[in-house]
């Protein structure tokens, strides 16, 4: 397996800016998570596609910005991210954030998961943004 992190569109015209960029910072979350770098995708879609996932594989019956596909071995992150371009758009208005901000925010929430944070307890949840903060402000592309 390569060690590198692929980006995807399924049903969606969109490609992101600076990929590499991109790369390299995820790959300094996972180092600095003690982590090494396996085979990660990130693949953006549309609300619908991410919806028919989500029913399919998780029995959920709702929208999501993301879902996490977690192929890790010890600390060999691998994983595919799925990620709504329609959420991220929708949910970056509600929170007065900007478009690729929120993007960002998404692609490491999923990346934390993938390390092995989780967002079920309000506890998680505080953590798992701690931790978007904090690797989001080293985000320079």
């Amino acid at each position: 397996m390569s060690a590198e992190i692929f980006f995807l569109a399924e049903d969606v015209d969109f490609s992101i800016k600076h990929p590499s960029g991109i790369s390299n910072w995820l790959i300094k979350v996972l180092s600095s998570e003690r982590k090494k770098l396996g085979e990660i995708t990130v693949i953006f879609c549309s609300d619908e596609y991410l919806l028919d996932m989500n029913q399919k594989h998780l029995q959920h019956d709702y929208y999501t910005d993301i879902i996490t596909f977690d192929y890790s071995e010890g600390n060999l992150i691998s994983g595919d991210l799925f990620i709504s371009i329609d959420r991220v758009k929708d949910n970056s208005v509600s929170f007065g954030a900007s478009f690729v901000n929120e993007l960002h925010r998404v692609i490491v929430h999923g990346v934390l998961h993938l390390c092995g944070y989780g967002d079920k307890t309000p506890e998680q949840t505080q953590q798992m943004r701690e931790k978007e903060n904090f690797y989001l402000s080293l985000l320079s592309t």
